[in-house]
């Protein structure tokens, strides 16, 4: 399950805080996780694309993504093999303005467009990064049907990213759980 949280701000004259993670708050939506590792991206161009992304076992990776500055179109693809939803997405908005954030569990491939010149993107993972795990889908596979914003620069990609497998060519290593793609708002 793909859960988005909204963490709580306080406001007052100076502006507002707020708790951007709490293990325990987290834990009343999905088990405990161990996070390993904080990421950091900075792009100068609305749009923008990362991803899709993954990493495969023995290091999978579950994000807690949150933008910092600016907006992102996210997305999660689900990769589970005879997952119901295999290949369907979900999509999101997120920015610093929202204060959205997107828990993907592992068996998900990750992308996002900047929407907003200047977007910074955090994330939290439960594993290290591992070059030999690290795997992708193409951003704009047509069989996937994401409904990607119209930008000027769309080829503002990763060399990398652009040549990313098509999912018909794609042998998934994650199993579908039981567990249904669903996108729940938490509270």
């Amino acid at each position: 399950m793909l859960i988005s949280f909204t963490p709580k701000r306080f406001y007052d004259e100076r502006g507002w805080f707020t708790e951007t993670f709490n293990a325990r708050k987290m834990a009343a939506f999905i088990a405990p996780l161990r996070w390993v590792q904080d990421n950091q991206s900075s792009s100068k161009a609305a749009g923008t694309v990362r991803g899709l992304h993954f990493q495969s076992l023995p290091h999978a990776q579950a994000k807690l993504v949150s933008c910092i500055r600016g907006s992102i179109f996210d997305v999660a693809v689900d990769l589970r093999k005879n997952s119901p939803t295999y290949g369907q997405h979900v999509t999101i908005e997120l920015s610093a303005e929202n204060g959205r954030q997107l828990y993907i569990p592992i068996g998900f491939a990750h992308g996002l467009m900047t929407l907003e010149p200047n977007t910074q993107v955090s994330y939290k993972v439960s594993d290290y990064y591992a070059p030999e795990c690290e795997g992708g889908i193409l951003w704009n596979d047509p069989e996937l049907n994401i409904p990607w914003p119209k930008f000027s620069n769309q080829n503002a990609l990763s060399p990398k990213d652009g040549i990313l497998p098509l999912l018909k060519d794609f042998d998934s290593p994650f199993v579908y759980d039981g567990t249904p793609m669903s996108l729940t708002e938490a509270v």
